[in-house]
């Protein structure tokens, strides 16, 4: 349930809602404060019925309405939260103006590949440095990434540069590893399901940014957001990677669709990730150009100083030329937006 207060509610007001939300079997209530109005949402199967709580709240003077959420996720929907929701990474702000580039290597291979990359990605207007220190992958004969060691190196182009830094968790017992080196924790497609992680990502207080499943719907996207968001932690960034279709030029299908498909239904910012969702280099821009037209908030850019010799995902990795280049094309498309790149 949502419950809508006056633009006048003082903090006593609300104190009364949450204590009549919570005496009638709600588990937790969410307090979403706006420029125009306070929002409280509840959480829960209430002992109550629907219709009574209802009109108990409505006799209270403060309240304007109440709205019975009739959608698996909660927190994250733009019912609970109708303004977009803005989240800070330093000086970076996702979601808001600026187009956020995040770009770098898929894996941390070495000192000197990643700080040369995160020099140059910086140069060419890069807000975020990527590189994975942890790698998932399909065989378990590939590059799995150096560990604690590439998480070190992150933290120094860091200091190098200034750029935040994001970087992939994939185990509830490397998450307080992680989050001591980066900035924003990024779960990837094959953890989007893993909701012992969802859950463990929920309680610190880093961003998160959330991969799309490969073979997940949008509304299973959003309800694996809805458990980080439910054990308190709001800085949710989702990220449309692509999805597994029948099609095998690409490695992936990148559904353009789902960018304003999830704005319409949620408040978190949405980054579109080209790389994994082709696979191609020589595909990368033009979705990226297709991503940003379509209302992505930032992209997520492979970019590696010799692609042909990287240890994961060379085919759809950027040189830096091209990456320099890929930056200048998005400026146009951003101001065409309203946005600057």
């Amino acid at each position: 349930m949502i419950v809508i207060l006056r633009v006048d509610v003082t903090e006593r007001d609300i104190d009364q809602v949450v204590k009549v939300l919570k005496d009638s079997g709600y588990r937790d209530a969410h307090i979403s404060r706006g420029l125009e109005r306070v929002v409280v949402g509840a959480i829960g199967r209430p002992q109550q019925d629907k219709a009574l709580i209802s009109e108990r709240l409505k006799t209270m003077s403060f309240v304007e309405d109440t709205i019975s959420i009739s959608k698996p996720y909660k927190l994250v929907s733009k019912e609970f939260h109708p303004e977009k929701t803005v989240i800070k990474v330093g000086d970076v702000e996702i979601g808001g103006e600026q187009i956020v580039v995040m770009a770098g290597p898929c894996s941390v291979e070495s000192r000197e590949q990643l700080l040369s990359t995160a020099r140059f990605v910086k140069s060419a207007g890069a807000h975020i440095l990527r590189g994975g220190a942890f790698k998932p992958s399909t065989s378990p004969y590939s590059f799995h990434g150096l560990g604690e060691e590439g998480l070190k190196l992150l933290a120094e182009a860091r200091q190098q540069t200034g750029l935040p830094v994001i970087t992939e968790v994939m185990d509830t017992r490397d998450v307080e590893l992680v989050t001591r080196y980066a900035d924003i924790l990024q779960i990837g497609t094959r953890n989007m399901t893993n909701f012992s992680l969802l859950q463990e990502v929920g309680l610190v207080e880093k961003p998160v940014m959330l991969k799309r499943g490969m073979s997940s719907t949008i509304e299973e996207w959003l309800q694996a957001a809805e458990y980080i968001a439910d054990k308190g932690n709001p800085a949710v960034i989702l990220c449309e990677r692509g999805i597994r279709t029948f099609e095998n030029f690409t490695r992936n299908t990148f559904d353009v669709n789902a960018i304003p498909a999830v704005k319409q239904l949620s408040h978190l910012p949405v980054i579109g990730d080209p790389s994994h969702g082709t696979g191609r280099w020589q595909l990368v821009a033009p979705v990226a150009r297709a991503a940003i037209a379509a209302g992505a908030d930032g992209l997520l850019i492979e970019v590696h100083p010799n692609p042909p010799q990287a240890l994961k995902d060379g085919p759809q990795s950027l040189t830096f030329n091209d990456f320099r280049k890929l930056m200048g094309e998005l400026k146009g498309i951003a101001a065409a937006t309203g946005r600057k790149a």
